[in-house]
């Protein structure tokens, strides 16, 4: 049963705006990785990534995972460290309240988290009341107290190779396709400044606002908490198609790579394709800030998703959990020799797991993300070969 709910409804010019001005369980819209080929909002398709896909194919996701390769422990400076010498791979979480909660909770997941790298250091750069309107400053205080935390944690602005983003904007008005224009014009300005201050940070993580529909004010109600997914799949689908000289990206780019990290919103008490709910407890008072079971939500795919996204798993686990994807012989790269083992890993999949028993065959050669080594795998191996 739906809750009761008062909806104001005001016209503006350009679209319709309305907002929630009391809790409601569901709002009807779709999430962005449930999206079929014509459901729309505000304009924009469906699928994290172009296409209509929610996972990387092809060059995009060479180049993530190739940037991931290139994350190793430096020591201060931002040197590569050598073996034993205690360099550090710093990930660094930026954003506002929202994303503060979630870091302290993923903070404690990841401490108790046996397969993380043990070089890697989490810094909660987060802070609350600082939105993208704030950070998109360079000069902001914001980026002065991210430093001070690096520093109380004995690591530096050259240790850092990866960012864990989230952002939003206060008492959004308006229509949400300019909420959702703006919000990906910031979220640019914030990628170059997070390339000159951290010069080393290869990718970017990003994730969308929790639902936003038990919210009893006007913070970030919706539509604008669902909006603010397609700000982010925006920024990234702009960088991958080129076009846009500020976000090239590389280490010759003003920009670090972007990529989804975890996709958080769903709508209210409807689950979404992979059963996931918010429920009005798991947000506070004020219905925008999640409490403690919102928190370890976040957390828990937070780790899901840095433990096995094909960029993120190359750093973020230790040493011996590594799975290059695409690499079916286990030679650590992608060539030719992938071949063969790919065959047999689809047509006899007991003689591949004998044959390779080290190899993670999901990790390796699951190209299209259904948790299955099938012929429809075929097509991203193909790509990821002619690319890598």
């Amino acid at each position: 049963m739906k809750t009761a709910r008062l909806l104001v409804v005001g016209l503006f010019a350009g679209g319709l705006l309305t907002t929630m001005a009391s809790a409601v369980d569901s709002t009807g819209q779709i999430p962005i990785i449930d999206m079929g080929p014509s459901d729309t909002f505000e304009g924009f398709g469906g699928g994290l990534y172009p296409n209509g896909l929610n996972y990387l194919v092809g060059r995009p996701l060479v180049d993530r995972v190739q940037a991931a390769l290139r994350i190793t422990p430096r020591n201060a400076a931002g040197q590569p460290a050598t073996p034993g010498a205690g360099g550090r791979i710093v990930l660094l979480s930026i954003g506002m309240s929202n994303t503060s909660q979630e870091s302290t909770a993923f903070a404690g997941l990841l401490n108790s988290f046996s397969d993380r790298n043990p070089a890697l250091v989490f810094v909660n750069g987060a802070q609350g009341g600082q939105t993208a309107a704030d950070i998109s400053n360079p000069n902001a205080n914001f980026w002065t107290v991210v430093n001070q935390r690096l520093q109380t944690l004995g690591v530096t602005p050259a240790q850092v190779q990866a960012v864990w983003f989230k952002e939003g904007n206060r008492n959004p008005t308006g229509p949400a396709a300019g909420e959702i224009a703006t919000l990906r014009g910031q979220f640019e300005t914030i990628m170059q400044i997070i390339r000159t201050r951290y010069p080393n940070t290869e990718v970017v993580y990003a994730s969308s606002r929790i639902y936003g529909g038990y919210a009893v004010g006007t913070l970030n109600p919706e539509p604008y908490a669902y909006a603010n997914g397609f700000a982010v799949k925006q920024l990234i689908e702009d960088q991958i198609t080129g076009g846009d000289a500020g976000l090239q990206p590389g280490p010759g780019g003003v920009v670090p790579l972007v990529q989804w990290s975890a996709y958080l919103w769903a709508d209210g008490l409807s689950p979404r394709s992979d059963g996931l709910i918010w429920e009005r407890a798991d947000l506070e008072a004020d219905g925008v800030h999640p409490a403690a079971s919102g928190e370890l939500k976040v957390a828990q795919m937070l780790l899901a998703s840095f433990s096995t996204d094909p960029s993120a798993r190359m750093w973020f686990l230790h040493p011996e959990r590594r799975q290059l994807i695409g690499d079916l012989n286990g030679d650590r790269t992608i060539s030719v020799g992938d071949i063969g083992p790919f065959v047999l890993a689809i047509t006899d999949p007991a003689a591949y797991a004998a044959a390779f028993p080290t190899i993670d065959v999901l990790q390796a050669a699951d190209l299209n993300f259904d948790d299955n080594v099938t012929v429809g795998d075929i097509g991203g191996f193909v790509q990821l070969l002619v690319n890598w």
